[in-house]
Parts: structure tokens; sequence; C-alpha cells
């Protein structure tokens, strides 16, 4: 059944596999675009989502000519990716994914803690050996995290960091119970075995994990980061590996993705790099379309949206 005339335009920026709007027949014209076709197809769309999470393509498009949607949703957590000044000033509400990523993040955070402190990965390169050399590993019973983030991400972190008897602190972008500011950052990352990076991607967060930070870390520390690649200098974080500032880091997202095969943090001693994967887990693309389909019903009926995104401070605020 083809929707009648006076459905909303859903314009959907594609990736494959394409998400299941079976649901939305007859309530929505659906139309698809890629980079190349967004800018012309974006002034006759109500609605757009951005199921293309990886694609600047919005950026680039939005300051263009005639009207834009009143609605744009990113099957995503960060929102970097598709903001820009035109669409910051504007009335169109954005909306991200928050809340389908949280807890299968949090289990990648405490799987790369546990890998990291039970030393697997050489037990792996040994196995391949058949090497048989008996070593000790780390309790991290009673071990501290630092989790900086205080979003939905960061607060199932602590959780989960917690539940194996980690003592956690959790620093986000002001003071309040349970919560510290950043003015705390330092003095809990100087005293935390695992430092893990959980915040969105602002003005303020941009390359806040630089040599300065990696060097008053503690050189039995290890440093995770799960949020944004920009986060992190990573020029910094080599020299702070290579020379052993800090014990070791694990990367699930990066400055430039994919990886460029001639990084050299492919092969910096102490690092796990991983392919953006931490919140990718069986059944993620049907998650997010179901969550899109829902909010999509909330809009149809002018109800208020969920994880409306504040667009001058690039994420959805907390309460």
């Amino acid at each position: 059944m083809s929707a009648p005339a006076s459905a909303p335009t859903l314009l959907v920026l594609d990736a494959d596999p394409l998400p299941r709007l079976g649901s939305l027949t007859g309530r929505a014209r659906i139309e698809h675009a890629d980079a190349t076709t967004l800018a012309e197809r974006l002034p006759s769309a109500d609605v757009l989502l951005v199921w293309d999470f990886a694609s600047t393509a919005v950026r680039d498009a939005w300051p263009g000519e005639g009207p834009r949607p009143r609605w744009v949703h990113t099957a995503s957590a960060g929102v970097d990716h598709l903001m820009c000044p035109e669409l910051a000033a504007s009335e169109t509400v954005v909306t991200n994914a928050r809340g389908v990523f949280d807890q299968p993040i949090a289990e990648y955070v405490a799987a790369l803690v546990l890998t990291m402190a039970k030393d697997l990965p050489r037990t792996w390169e040994l196995q391949q050996q058949k090497t048989w050399r008996h070593r000790e590993s780390q309790r991290v019973t009673g071990s501290r995290a630092c989790v900086v983030g205080s979003g939905p991400i960061g607060r199932a972190i602590v959780g989960t960091l917690k539940a194996l008897g980690i003592t956690t602190a959790l620093v986000g972008r002001r003071s309040r119970t349970g919560i510290h500011g950043p003015e705390d950052l330092d003095r809990l990352m100087a005293r935390a075995d695992w430092v893990i990076a959980a915040a969105p991607l602002t003005e303020q967060t941009y390359g806040m994990f630089d040599a300065r930070r990696f060097g008053m870390m503690q050189p039995s520390a290890r440093f995770i980061n799960i949020g944004r690649g920009p986060l992190v200098d990573e020029d910094a974080l080599v020299e702070a590996l290579s020379k052993r500032w800090i014990a070791g880091a694990a990367l699930d997202v990066f400055e430039d993705e994919p990886l460029p095969p001639d990084s050299p943090l492919w092969q910096v001693p102490g690092l796990i790099v991983s392919p953006h994967m931490s919140g990718d887990t069986v059944g993620w693309r049907d998650e997010l379309g179901t969550q899109f389909v829902e909010l999509y019903g909330r809009w149809e009926a002018g109800r208020s949206l969920p994880n409306v995104v504040d667009k001058q401070r690039g994420y959805v605020p907390g309460h």
C-alpha cells in the first residue's frame, strides 16, 4: 500500500543493510539518498533518518538552499558527524539512539579490562608458539577506575565495573550527586588503574587525553577509549605506550576510520585495536530500526520525543 499524498516524507540516508521500515507502510512516503543525492532531496523531506551514521553527508548538505526536515534522527549515540552551525541554529529537532548501546558497550569495556588484567593476548600468542610459560596476572577486584562521560553509556560502564569489584569514579561536565566535575579529573586519573573515555565529542572534549594527561597516569595504569576517536591525541598515546608511561591501552574509536594500514597504532606495544564495534551485538541494527519506528509513532502523533539532543552542547543532557 502506497502512502497518501498527505503522508510525511521520510528520507533515509542509506547504509547496508537497509533499515526495516515495513511497519511505516502507508504512514510515510519513504525515499532514499546517499552522499551524492542527499543535498537535492533534503528540501522535500519532513524527517531524515541518518542510517549511515558514519557519514558526514548531512554536515556537508545541510547548509544548502530550501526547506529542511523538521526532525533528524541518527542511528548512533554520537552526533558530531552530522552537526554543523546551520543545523545547530535551526528549529529542527535532532534525536539519537541513546539507550541501544549502553549495556553492550559496558560489557565490552569489562571484557577489555579482564583481557588486559589477565594478559590474554600474550596467552594466545604463546599458545600459537606451543610455549608453556607460567605467569602471574592482575586481580581486578579492588582496583580503581575513572570513567569520563556521565551519560547512560558511562553510567552502564560504572555499574558493570562495580560488579567486578572495581572502585569506580564517574566524571561529567559538572559536579552533582555521584558524579565528579572536570576539576577532579586530573586527580582521579592520577590514582586510577583504568581510565575509560566515554565522553561525547565537543569543543571542550576534543583532544582532552593528551601528553600531559597520559604523563600523570600511573605506570601500571591502562587507558580505554570507546567514546569518540578525537577525544585522544593519538600521537601522544603512541608516545606514552612506547615509552611505557602507561602499561597498556585499548582503542575502539579513532580519528580516522577505517584505521589506515600505515597507522602506527596497529603495531604500538601494549595497544588493543578494535574496529568501532564495542556496541554492535547480534541484532543491534534491528534494535535501532525498532527504536526509530517507535519514535516515528510519537512524532506522528504530535507527542514529545525522547533522546532530544542539545544542539549547542552536542549530546542529550542528563537529568
